[in-house]
């Protein structure tokens, strides 16, 4: 395990804003739910509330599959970051060593607002109609991606929002690699910056490994292209060609696209240039789509 510690000798931050989309009933999730399920698991509670209007950036970004949108646990009864992680590899989220050893290195109530429980398995609010994703979406981006964020490589986090996953990345590329957070809104750049200092991570932004932007991510970020490992924490109704471009040859990237219904696509670029792309699982984001746009009505 090549996990670069700060201190001895990483389903996403996501961009949000009102949606006009009428919501599935209740119904419509229940049975859905029911032939959903592939992995045995655990017996759970599903809470199912009433579904306002949206705007409503916790229905919107639940990151869940689509029509699986219970918790994995529910309440606010874990109070550690280690319980949290201990959690999501009990219920078969986890099942990479790397994973859970960034997830407890990177302390999750640093990077959620106070007042909120910050190891609920739960998307939650951070303003500007943005929201944090669930603990386990992240566990579940960060294993799909494990292998091209080896220490060295480069990764570009699109929607950093809290930093949380651009924090993880950056421990998991190591102080040799990139880690490069974009978000187009700046408040949200300023607070995510004040939310690795004060993280695992804070080395590696003072020393410049892990850098956090205000742009449009829908273009990437070329300066410290191309990205062995790319996230996108919003969907687009289709894949962003200057991502695609920025994807180095033997990289990957993973991002929702679709409108009202949509997949968690995984892109693989080959050797020879070659793009290959398939579906890992149904998932609810909100669009990827400009500041103007996600600030309406906030």
């Amino acid at each position: 395990m090549h996990l670069y510690s700060a201190t001895a000798t990483a389903r996403t931050t996501t961009l949000a804003y009102g949606s006009r989309y009428r919501a599935p009933t209740v119904n419509h999730f229940l049975t859905f739910t029911l032939f959903h399920h592939h992995n045995p698991r655990p017996p759970q509670t599903s809470t199912f509330s009433h579904f306002p209007r949206f705007p409503n950036v916790n229905f919107l970004t639940g990151n869940s599959p689509i029509f699986r949108m219970e918790k994995f646990w529910s309440g606010s009864g874990i109070s550690k970051n280690k319980a949290m992680v201990e959690q999501l590899q009990r219920y078969g989220v986890i099942s990479s060593q790397k994973v859970s050893e960034v997830m407890e290195v990177v302390d999750r109530a640093l990077f959620v607002p106070d007042g909120n429980p910050p190891y609920y398995d739960s998307p939650m609010a951070i303003g500007y109609n943005a929201t944090i994703s669930a603990p386990h979406m992240h566990a579940t981006c960060l294993q799909l991606l494990e292998e091209n964020l080896q220490p060295g490589m480069h990764a570009l986090d699109v929607g950093s929002g809290t930093g949380y996953l651009t924090a993880c990345f950056a421990l998991m590329v190591g102080p040799q690699g990139r880690a490069v957070g974009v978000e187009h809104i700046p408040e949200l750049v300023t607070s995510s910056i004040q939310n690795i200092e004060k993280s695992a991570a804070a080395p590696l932004f003072k020393e410049g490994s892990l850098s956090l932007h205000v742009g449009d991510g829908r273009l990437g970020w070329p300066e410290f292209a191309p990205y062995d490992a790319i996230h996108v924490g919003a969907a687009a109704p289709e894949i962003p060609q200057p991502l695609i471009d920025q994807l180095k040859p033997g990289g990957r990237m993973v991002i929702p696209v679709g409108n009202i219904y949509q997949d968690l696509k995984v892109v693989d670029k080959k050797l020879d240039g070659s793009v290959t792309i398939r579906t890992e699982t149904s998932v609810r984001y909100v669009p990827l789509t400009s500041r103007e746009a996600q600030l309406q009505g906030y």
